[in-house]
């Protein structure tokens, strides 16, 4: 009763704070309709080509079958790439992340332009979901259980992935190799998980260990999108609340870390696009002037080994295979 109320109340404000948001489809082909049996993924990106290639290949290879992306202004080639994608609807706004209320209203226009009551994969350029026998194992098969289940979404935490040598992590070997096979370590402990009125909230990896950042690491990447859901206040916790508790059945690998990350760190300082003004970046970059060079290898890490892996480690849980004929 407490987390239904808590969300009526905020879902009250939303509807009394929203506003128009304009986009424009940018893609030679326009905006492409989706049929009943399409999966489309929204995602959001600023200057991420070198993520681009193993981005889509591995969410095609999960069963995606339309892309839907913001592009937030990238000049490093990331539009350019993805206007050749002909899987791809490109899109383009005047304003910036910040100014979407950090991306949440760009994707809440895309949801509706592109249709309510369906199945949407729901991230980030630089996260890249994984599941319990992904390897052989496409989304659909997921729907399908979290459906004879009555979950309408999937909760997953951020693992932040990192190499063990960052200055060896060239960004050119994302054109060829997946980037877990570089940035291929994690933190296997360290992390914290509650409920609250509203969601699941974890803490703690990497970024907590060695900069004390207090960020939140539970997102909703595999989503049933209908008329009652919003992102209200946080992409952390969409609205209604209620639909936020169920099994934590995937997580997210979260690339930020290979050997150009001071360049990243300091243009999202100068950007100010992030939560907070990009100041868990700030502080980032305050450490690294004090260190001279990041170190994230620890005695926490261990290099990624796929899904069963993630699994014997309790960071995700099984995923069953679907009862319905």
């Amino acid at each position: 009763m407490i987390t239904w109320y808590e969300s009526a109340k905020v879902e009250r404000r939303e509807r009394s704070a929203s506003r128009d948001v304009e986009l424009r489809c940018v893609s030679p082909h326009g905006q492409t309709s989706l049929y009943p049996d399409d999966l489309p993924l929204v995602f959001l990106t600023h200057n991420d080509v070198k993520l681009m290639p193993g981005f889509l290949a591995h969410y095609r290879s999960l069963g995606v079958t339309r892309f839907i992306c913001v592009d937030d202004v990238s000049t490093d080639g990331t539009r350019e790439y993805l206007l050749g994608q002909p899987d791809v609807d490109l899109w383009a706004s005047a304003l910036r992340y910040r100014e979407a209320r950090r991306g949440r209203l760009w994707r809440e226009v895309l949801f509706q332009l592109y249709g309510d009551d369906r199945w949407y994969v729901n991230v980030d350029s630089d996260e890249f979901l994984i599941y319990d026998e992904c390897e052989s194992r496409t989304l659909w098969s997921v729907i399908h259980a979290l459906e004879d289940l009555k979950i309408s979404r999937l909760p997953a935490p951020m693992l932040d992935m990192y190499p063990i040598d960052l200055g060896a992590a060239d960004v050119s070997q994302l054109k060829t190799r997946a980037p877990w096979e570089i940035a291929d370590h994690f933190d296997s402990r360290g992390y914290s998980l509650a409920t609250t009125r509203r969601a699941i909230t974890v803490k703690g990896g990497a970024r907590h260990r060695e900069f004390d950042a207090d960020l939140e690491l539970i997102k909703y990447p595999l989503i049933f999108w209908d008329g009652n859901c919003r992102f209200g206040a946080s992409i952390h916790q969409p609205l209604p609340y209620q639909r936020n508790f169920a099994p934590v059945l995937g997580a997210l690998l979260h690339f930020k870390f290979f050997a150009d990350y001071e360049k990243v760190f300091e243009d999202a300082v100068a950007d100010g696009q992030y939560f907070d003004g990009s100041a868990a970046y700030a502080k980032m970059t305050q450490a690294l002037a004090s260190a001279g060079a990041l170190q994230l290898f620890s005695q926490s890490s261990v290099k990624f080994g796929g899904s069963k892996q993630l699994l014997r480690l309790g960071f995700i849980t099984p995923v069953p295979y679907c009862m319905s004929p």
